[in-house]
């Protein structure tokens, strides 16, 4: 019989969007206080792949990942997405921008074999965490590369995004080798 074991930590990944450089940056901000560094960041890069946002955030997206310094373990993404939901609930209540929702912010995690996303939508391909919230696998890494699935996103397609999430990855895998004894 197999025995439980406690999981591998995981690298803490943020997809931010916005039409308002500074709410991209004011997002990065509050996120740092509660996940510790930025370690990597990716280009901005036009978020033109749907119009599903544009009645709630407007036009002329940005989006860009941010990745956490500090590892954390995987049984903590539900309670990080309820998080990232307030926060966007808090700089909407700021009265700030003319948009109903300034700021996206879409939290997940990088482990060697997968990249996965947390979202509060259900679907046959999602697995229920708790606390109102799923978890799907958007990418899995096979043959040196993230590959998507037939249900990832297209901005998650784009090969600038995989290559980042990869490079990511590489970084990850090193800081578990010099990790384990």
């Amino acid at each position: 019989m197999a025995e439980a074991r406690p999981p591998v930590p995981v690298l803490l990944v943020a997809a931010v969007f916005s039409r308002h450089a500074d709410a991209l940056c004011w997002a990065r901000g509050r996120l740092e206080e509660a996940y510790g560094p930025v370690e990597r960041v990716s280009t901005p890069f036009v978020f033109n792949q749907t119009d599903y946002y544009a009645a709630a955030m407007g036009t002329d997206l940005r989006k860009q990942f941010l990745v956490f310094r500090d590892l954390l373990l995987p049984d903590r993404l539900a309670a990080i997405k309820l998080h990232a939901n307030a926060l966007e609930q808090e700089l909407a209540g700021a009265d700030r921008y003319p948009e109903e929702r300034p700021v996206n912010i879409d939290p997940g995690y990088l482990n060697l074999g997968k990249f996965v996303l947390a979202t509060t939508k259900d679907q046959a391909h999602r697995v229920y965490l708790g606390q109102g919230v799923y978890a799907e696998v958007t990418l899995r890494f096979q043959a040196g590369a993230f590959v998507p699935w037939p249900w990832t996103y297209a901005d998650y397609r784009q090969p600038a995004v995989l290559e980042f999430l990869r490079d990511a990855r590489a970084s990850y895998h090193d800081r578990l080798r010099t990790a384990r004894p």
